[in-house]
C-alpha cells in the first residue's frame, strides 16, 4: 500500500561539469534519464540533458549551471534510496 508522495529534489554540487558526469553514472538505484516522470528513483543533469541546447550563459541565466542535478523520488524503499545516495556521494567528497 502506497502512502505519502514523492518529489524533486535539486542540488548543486562544487564539482566540475566531468566530475558531475561521472557522478551521476555510479547511482545502483537512481536511474538517469532525461524524464523525471517514472514511479522509479531517477536522476537528471539538466545541463546536458533536458537543457543541453539552451546556449550555456543562458542556462547560467536560468539558474541551470553545470554542477546541478536533479532527483526524481521514487516508490522504493528509503533506506535504500538514501543508502545508494551516501554510497555515491560519499565517494566524491572532496576534503
Amino acid at each position: 500500500q502506497m502512502s505519502g508522495f514523492s518529489g524533486i529534489v535539486s542540488v548543486e554540487f562544487d564539482h566540475s561539469l566531468e566530475e558531475i558526469k561521472e557522478l551521476i553514472g555510479c547511482f545502483k538505484i537512481f536511474a538517469l534519464a532525461e524524464s523525471l516522470g517514472g514511479v522509479e528513483s531517477l536522476v537528471c543533469h539538466p545541463a546536458t540533458m533536458t537543457h543541453a541546447s539552451i546556449p550555456a550563459d543562458m542556462r547560467n541565466q536560468m539558474g541551470i549551471h553545470d554542477n546541478l542535478i536533479r532527483f526524481s523520488i521514487g516508490l522504493e524503499d528509503v533506506a535504500d534510496l538514501i543508502d545508494d545516495l551516501k554510497s555515491v556521494l560519499e565517494g566524491v567528497h572532496k576534503p
